[in-house]
Parts: C-alpha cells; structure tokens; sequence
C-alpha cells in the first residue's frame, strides 16, 4: 500500500491533501506541532499522526524513520503575519525545517519530496501571470524563506538525485482557513461568516485585486505533481494560478447565495 506522510498535516492545504489521498487509497501520515483526535476518527483507520515540529531534527528524523513514507508531502511552515513578527522562528521552521525534512529524506530514502511554495516568493513587482522561470525576489521573510527552500530542493535533487518537486501557490480560500493567517485570509472568512448569518469586515478596498485558487484545487494539484511521470517535467518549480477577482467581486457573488448579508470594507 502507497504510503503518504504529510509536514503541517492539520493546517489548511493538509488536511484536504489527506483526504484526498485516502480516497485514492493511501495510508497516510500527519506530522504537526498539535493533533485533531476527532478528525483523525472521521478519517478511519488509514490516517495516523505524529506530534512534533520540522524544526527539530531529531523529531524530523524519527518521523521519517517511523513512517517509511513513499510521498512525503512538506506543507509545514511558519504563515504570515507570525513569519514577518518573529523572522528568526520563521526561518528555523520554514528555511531549517526544510533542511531537515530533506535531508532526512534522503538517509531514509524516502523517493520523493513535494513541497508547497508560493508565488510571494517573486516579491511584490512581479507582473501577473509571471511565468515559473521568473526571477525571485521576495520582500517578506515568508517569501524569502521559500526562495531558499526551493533552492534546497532542488541542490538535493542535483547532489544526491532526491526526486524534489514544487507547486508555487497564489492565496488558497476554502473552509477552514484562519481568519489570522494573512491578509487575503478575508477571501474564505467573508463567505464562512456569511453563511453563518454573522457580519464581517473585509480590510481590503473594493478594487482589491487578488489571485485565488481554492484549497481543494490546491491538495488535487500537490497530488498530480507527485504522480507525473519524471520525462513530463521540465523543472523542479511550478507555479499554479487561480482566479482573478476584486472584492467587491468576491462580496457580490457572495450575496447572490446569502442575499442579506453584510459584508462591509474598511481597508488598512
């Protein structure tokens, strides 16, 4: 049996990506700083977790020895705004736990690694739609961290012939996405708040353009990455788009489901 383990296994794009991969018969493994006992009862006997943090070695080490995974998913990282509060935390999840994960990978030789990137990682002047072999240049400590793991993935791909791919997203919306993480959190809030009946204020203006892709879209993509046939691939990086909605779009489709709902803008 295929068996799938995933870094960050109880946040946004993990959970979907295990469920997901059960559905296609995996065995699959979560690995997070804290565990969801009633998800892992929903899920059924093919879905275990493991506590602890990729920015630790030795927790790493064993998770990978433990699990003998054949797809190691890493979607574990430290998220904006706590990335740009505390960059030195950042850095030793998101850049350190990298290195961990990787390296351990290849003592325990574990054959592939898929990792979830993003397209911050080419800074705020990018133009949309840039292509994946753009140039980089990040000014956050989130996007700055992934240009530096990419670039890991893909040294261990070269020295040690580690089969590392990588799917550089735009904002990800959907259930279940916290309300703290980022500022394009307001893409999945609105609608959850809306159908709850429950006011909410969107810190964006109307014009607020942003590029978003929803979570189930996202775990699908990390799943046909793993499975494309090596001859297919032309680069280790990938860059996946979504739509293209403003704000005020995003509010007006979400009244024609919750007609008297109240969305209101209060841009920062």
């Amino acid at each position: 049996m295929t068996r799938s383990l995933i870094t960050g296994g109880f946040g946004f794009i993990g959970r979907q990506l295990a469920l997901q991969l059960l559905e296609e018969g995996h065995e699959v493994v979560l690995f997070d700083l804290f565990t969801d006992d009633a998800f892992l009862q929903r899920a059924g006997p093919k879905l275990s977790a493991i506590r602890g943090t990729v920015a630790d070695w030795a927790q790493v080490t064993d998770m990978v020895r433990r699990s003998t995974p054949d797809f190691l998913f890493h979607c574990g990282a430290a998220l904006p705004p706590f990335s740009e509060e505390s960059p030195q935390a950042a850095f030793q999840s998101n850049v350190v736990g990298t290195y961990n994960v990787l390296e351990s990978a290849r003592l325990f030789e574990t054959p592939m690694v898929i990792y979830a990137s993003t397209v911050t990682s080419f800074g705020p002047d990018a133009p949309e739609g840039a292509p994946d072999e753009f140039a980089q240049h990040p000014q956050s400590m989130y996007g700055t961290s992934k240009v530096c793991s990419e670039r890991l993935g893909e040294y261990y791909h070269r020295r040690y012939g580690l089969d590392f791919r990588a799917v550089r997203f735009t904002p990800i919306f959907g259930p279940g996405r916290a309300a703290s993480a980022g500022w394009t959190a307001y893409t999945s809030v609105a609608i959850e708040e809306a159908a709850r009946g429950r006011p909410y204020v969107l810190k964006a203006s109307p014009e607020t353009l942003t590029d978003i892709l929803y979570v189930k879209d996202a775990a699908r993509a990390m799943i046909d990455l793993a499975t494309a046939e090596p001859a297919k691939l032309s680069r280790r990086c990938y860059n996946l788009r979504g739509h293209l909605v403003t704000a005020q779009e995003l509010v007006d489709r979400v009244r024609r489901v919750v007609p008297d709902a109240t969305l209101m803008f209060e841009p920062d």
